[in-house]
């Protein structure tokens, strides 16, 4: 049976429960992030929680944990569940609300979960569609946290599966392209690998910042004229580096260094 932490607790799945109220479930109310855990070890888990932090921070969300207490569990998580590759989701809502409402003053009592899942390993080829159904509002500060409300991500996503994609790369309401449905995007183009900034809407990935340094990323606007000229591509998360093989019927060639990759993920 898969173990979960709830608000302190390690519970059986089937035993975790959370109030029909809760606003996270109501309204999306909260954020969340993924930790790539191989064996017992969680990836960049201190980056994870900091980002958490200030994710909670714009929407005003207490996390009524220390980091040493949640560093903790997530390596607890990983060593009870015996997955060999796992994502752990780290989910804080506002919790159950006193009453009806879109805001309501008052003490909140937060939920914070976190779930343990095996994953497959790096390297899923990507087929991309350019979204057409929906844009990335780069005016909003919630493009620029792991909010629950991935309202967009998802009809981009079924767009990109509609039209025999895998995958789709969002505009911003400039016309920029600024990036995948979950994940950042980075182009070759002319020789040079770029990738949008975060003014363009994008959330500002932690292996992001890690590849930036590693293949002298430059952070520059991309217009749809742009990709149609890209040399090749790739995806990056937290769980690994996706390249994109087509953009729109356009073939791409491989460009990525395997050896590389793992190091970057700190796996063997």
């Amino acid at each position: 049976m898969t173990q979960v932490w709830c608000n302190g607790a390690f519970l059986d799945e089937t035993d975790a429960r959370l109030s029909i109220a809760d606003r996270g479930f109501t309204l999306a109310d909260g954020i969340f992030e993924t930790v790539l855990g191989v064996g017992e070890k969680a990836i960049w888990v201190a980056e994870h929680l900091q980002r958490l932090r200030e994710g909670a921070a714009v929407l005003a969300l207490p996390v009524d944990f220390d980091d040493q207490v949640l560093e903790s569990a997530v390596t607890e998580l990983l060593r009870k569940n015996g997955f060999p590759r796992s994502a752990i989701r780290i989910t804080l809502t506002r919790g159950p609300a006193i009453k009806r409402g879109l805001w309501v003053e008052g003490k909140a009592t937060p939920t914070l979960l976190m779930t343990c899942a095996p994953t497959a390993t790096l390297g899923a080829l990507q087929r991309v569609i350019i979204a057409r159904s929906t844009r990335r509002n780069e005016y909003s500060p919630l493009s620029r946290i792991k909010s629950l409300n991935y309202g967009d991500n998802i009809l981009a996503r079924r767009e990109a599966l509609v039209r025999g994609a895998t995958d789709a790369l969002m505009l911003n309401t400039k016309g920029h392209v600024a990036c995948a449905t979950v994940g950042n995007l980075f182009a070759q183009i002319a020789g040079e690998w770029i990738t949008p900034p975060v003014e363009d809407g994008i959330l500002s990935g932690i292996a992001r910042a890690k590849i930036l340094p590693q293949m002298n990323v430059r952070e520059v606007s991309l217009t749809e004229a742009d990709l149609r000229s890209a040399e090749a591509a790739f995806i990056s998360n937290s769980l690994g580096c996706y390249e994109i093989i087509e953009i729109e019927d356009r073939k791409l060639p491989s460009c990525l260094d395997e050896d590389l990759v793992a190091a970057l993920y700190e796996t063997p």
